[in-house]
């Protein structure tokens, strides 16, 4: 794992765990009170829905790592390793250069929808698509390095020599 796989990785799972956190501490606590007083926390229900997307984005980028999405290789399998090799650079070129331009996108709209509020808290939406902004960054920076590590593949006996083969999520 190079450094900026290292440093996607503590984002995400620094996201995935305080916005569990705060959504179960939250609910638990707005829960016990309905039952307890009959009343709840106005915002107990709005701080949720808030960092929600951030909780799937973070998942949705920690997959995209870990290789842990549909994949059907079996025709690429059949292809030679120089084949594979460009192969695996044009689509992890192509993937960067799609979730970048929805990054950007998404950039371009922040302002847009800066000036919708949430209701009781205030929060811009431009948070929320934030999220999607970093996220969408994010995934253009794994698809940048699987295209490098692509070019980098080995034939299979090279594995069993000691040297690592690289890993290519695509």
């Amino acid at each position: 794992m190079n450094v900026f796989e290292r440093i996607i990785t503590v984002i995400c799972e620094t996201l995935l765990w305080i916005s569990t956190a705060m959504i179960f501490i939250i609910l638990a606590i707005n829960t016990i009170l309905r039952y307890a007083t009959g009343a709840s926390l106005q915002w107990a229900n709005e701080v949720p829905e808030l960092l929600f997307p951030w909780l799937v984005m973070s998942g949705v980028v920690m997959a995209a790592q870990r290789g842990a999405h549909i994949t059907t290789t079996f025709l690429v399998d059949k292809l030679s390793l120089s084949v594979r090799r460009g192969l695996g650079f044009v689509v992890g070129l192509t993937v960067c250069g799609l979730y970048g331009t929805l990054a950007w996108a998404t950039w371009r709209m922040l302002e847009i929808v800066h000036d919708e509020k949430s209701p009781i808290l205030q929060v811009p939406g431009s948070v929320t698509y934030a999220c999607v902004m970093v996220g969408m960054g994010m995934l253009a920076v794994l698809a940048l390095i699987a295209a490098y590590r692509a070019l980098q593949l080995q034939p299979a006996a090279s594995a069993s020599d000691g040297q690592p083969v690289p890993e290519v999520h695509w």
